[in-house]
């Protein structure tokens, strides 16, 4: 039986927390930053966790289960 390798892309977007849970980041503050406000920007840049919908979606990329 082959080893199940991690997604390459989910071992770059996520990380653990200490409790265990999956923190991510926020989308659309990469470009296109002019028409966007000094507001949204901002809240763009603090970390989230993953939702539960997702969780077992994140944990398959990143074999954990």
């Amino acid at each position: 039986m082959p080893k199940i390798k991690t997604n390459s892309g989910a071992k770059k977007r996520f990380t653990l927390t200490g409790t265990g849970k999956i923190k991510r980041k926020h989308a659309f503050h990469s470009h296109i930053l002019t028409k966007k406000t000094k507001k949204a920007k901002r809240n763009l840049v603090h970390s989230g966790l993953v939702d539960n919908a997702n969780i077992n979606q994140v944990k398959e990329l990143l074999c954990m289960k």
